[in-house]
């Protein structure tokens, strides 16, 4: 999940919900930072089956450990311009050059072992992509019935950081020779692609994800 921002204002009653300006009830989380904000409402939460866009989020977020989200995604661009908008088939191809011309960009977080992950990820895309049933259906398939998990959590102290679940697909994902997929990661990549609704029940978000779950069956 990403990392809360320290906001005082506006009143939030319900622990972990934040009531807006516009009327609109939110996540902790997003604060009042407007690309939070919009990221919480347009992306987070919504099913993602596209298996190259969830390769992205998975690096991201494993880019995110240690820091918060927000930095992430102020980078978002550099790392796509970076990493050719996360094509798994060129990042595949990334040589020592490529990771020591990486390591000098300061539009991404500079971190070798992430990066040499990035391309390890891409090769293990690859793998999945040409010898499985893809790396969508891989990810999903974890879930019952291929199917977003609806949680019902009220406040933020009742949201899991890891399940049973995350730990399952971790363990998968490191088999496949992915790195910096960690339980904990990857149940904030689950909640992050719509894999989990874990936007909190009074959140104004939580209906609309559910929705679109019903829709994707």
């Amino acid at each position: 999940m990403a990392e809360a921002l320290h906001v005082t204002e506006p009143h939030h009653p319900v622990e972990g919900l934040i009531h807006h300006p516009d009327g609109c009830a939110r996540c902790w989380w997003a604060g009042l930072d407007p690309l939070y904000v919009a990221y919480h409402d347009t992306e987070w939460g919504v099913p993602e089956r596209d298996g190259r866009a969830l390769y992205e989020k998975l690096i991201l977020d494993g880019f995110q450990a240690g820091l918060s989200w927000i930095t992430i995604l102020r980078r978002r661009d550099g790392f796509r311009r970076a990493f050719a908008d996360f094509d798994p088939e060129a990042i595949a191809r990334f040589t020592e050059a490529d990771v020591a011309r990486l390591m000098q960009d300061t539009g991404i977080i500079r971190n070798r072992a992430k990066i040499v992950g990035t391309v390890a990820g891409a090769r293990a895309w690859l793998r999945i992509e040409e010898s499985g049933p893809g790396f969508s259906k891989f990810l999903w398939n974890h879930l019952p019935e291929g199917q977003p998990v609806q949680d019902i959590a009220r406040t933020r102290g009742e949201i899991q950081t890891e399940t049973d679940l995350s730990r399952r697909i971790a363990k998968a994902l490191k088999a496949q020779g992915f790195t910096f997929c960690g339980p904990v990661i990857v149940h904030a990549f689950m909640q992050a692609v719509g894999m989990v609704n874990d936007h909190l029940v009074g959140c104004h978000r939580h209906a609309p994800c559910a929705a679109l779950a019903e829709e994707d069956r």
